[in-house]
C-alpha cells in the first residue's frame, strides 16, 4: 500500500504524512498493516479544537500493531493541520471554512475544499469502514454520543448502525444528512460510517480519551480486525436511538443563559435557555419544540446571531 509518504507492506507500521496538493498542508498519517482484512480509516481534528479525539488518535497510532490485526487501520489524528496551530477551533486558518461542511471538495478549490478532497480521494477511496472522532466544539458543552446516517442502501446503514451500537454512549442518534460532512458523504459513498461525539469546551481529559479508544478497539473487535475476544466486540447495552435532532440557532448576538445541562431530558414547552442583551433585557427565550435530550449547547457567556445555542435529540 502506498499512501503520503509511505510505502507499507503486511505486517509493518509506519507514520508519515498525507501532503495535500495546492495549499501543502501536511497531515500526519500511520498506517498499521496486519493480515488479510479489511481496511478501516479513523479520522480526527477535522475540528481542530476537539483535543479527546485529537489525543486518543494520536495514542492508537503509537498502541496498535501489526501482529493485533487482521487487516489494516489508518489513523489521520489531526486533519485541520493550520486550524490546530493558530487555535481556529472549527474552521480552516487560510479560509475560515468548516472542513465538515465542504466534502467531497475539490482540487481547484480554498484549502478547506483542497484538504476534503485529499481526505475522500486518498484516504475514504481506500477505507472499508469509517470513524470519525469529534467532540464539542472550544466553546460548547456536550453529552456522548454517536451518528450514523439512515438515508443510505439499507446493507450501509445497518452496518454503520451496528458499528454505532459498539459506541460508549447513551444516545445514537440517525442522520438525515449525506453530504457536506465526512462522514456523511462517506456513507454516500458506499462506507459504513459513524462520527463519535465525547468531550468539548476546548479540553481533554484522561477518562474521555480511554473511552474514545475503547470505542475504537471495540468497533476493531466486531468488525474482526482487531484479535481479541468475541464478547470485546459485543455491542453497548441500555442505548436509545433518536431519529431527529433539532438545532437551535440564536435570532440574535448576545448573552447566553442555557437552563439545563447536556444529557437532562425535558418535556416540550420546556424553556431550554435565553439570550439577553449586556443590560440583561431578555432578547430571545428558546422553548422545546418536542420531548427530547440535550446533546450539547453553548458553554460560554456570549452566543451569536445564527450560532448555536443548544442542540437536543427529540426523544420516541
Amino acid at each position: 500500500m502506498k499512501l503520503g509518504t509511505l510505502e507499507i507492506r503486511p505486517g509493518e507500521k509506519q507514520s508519515g504524512v498525507l501532503r495535500v496538493e495546492g495549499c501543502g498542508h501536511e497531515l500526519p498519517l500511520t498506517v498499521i498493516r496486519g493480515g488479510e482484512g479489511e481496511t478501516v480509516l479513523v479520522t480526527a481534528g477535522i475540528h481542530s479544537a476537539e483535543y479527546v479525539g485529537i489525543q486518543a488518535g494520536i495514542e492508537l497510532a503509537r498502541e496498535l500493531a501489526p501482529e493485533q490485526l487482521r487487516g489494516t487501520v489508518i489513523l489521520a489524528p489531526l486533519v485541520n493541520v493550520s486550524g490546530f496551530a493558530h487555535r481556529t477551533m472549527s474552521t480552516v486558518y487560510e479560509d475560515q471554512k468548516n472542513l465538515n461542511r465542504e466534502f467531497p471538495g475539490t482540487p481547484s478549490g480554498t484549502p478547506a475544499e483542497q484538504i476534503c478532497h485529499a481526505i475522500v480521494t486518498e484516504l475514504l477511496s481506500r477505507a472499508d469502514v469509517y470513524i470519525d472522532l469529534h467532540s464539542g466544539d472550544g466553546y460548547e458543552a456536550l453529552h456522548p454520543y454517536a451518528y450514523y446516517v439512515g438515508p443510505v442502501e439499507k446493507s450501509v446503514r445497518e452496518r454503520a448502525f451496528q458499528i454505532a451500537r459498539r459506541v460508549e454512549a447513551e444516545y445514537l442518534v440517525e442522520s438525515p444528512l449525506t453530504t457536506g460532512g465526512a462522514y456523511n458523504h462517506a456513507s454516500g459513498m458506499g462506507i459504513p460510517s459513524v462520527l463519535i461525539e465525547r468531550g468539548g469546551g476546548g479540553l481533554w481529559s484522561r477518562a474521555e480519551v480511554e473511552a474514545d479508544k475503547r470505542d475504537v478497539r471495540r468497533i476493531l473487535a466486531y468488525l474482526g480486525v482487531l484479535e481479541a475476544p468475541p464478547e470485546a466486540g459485543e455491542p453497548v447495552r441500555d442505548q436509545l436511538v433518536l431519529r431527529e435532532a433539532v438545532y437551535e440557532t440564536a435570532p440574535e448576538t448576545g448573552c447566553w443563559y442555557p437552563a439545563l445541562r447536556p444529557g437532562d431530558r425535558f418535556a416540550r414547552g420546556t424553556v431550554l435557555g435565553e439570550v439577553r442583551d449586556c443590560f440583561g433585557e431578555r432578547l430571545h427565550t428558546c422553548v422545546a419544540r418536542a420531548d427530547g435530550v440535550v446533546l450539547y449547547q453553548t458553554a460560554s457567556l456570549p452566543v451569536l446571531k445564527d450560532g448555536p445555542m443548544v442542540a437536543y435529540g427529540v426523544l420516541p
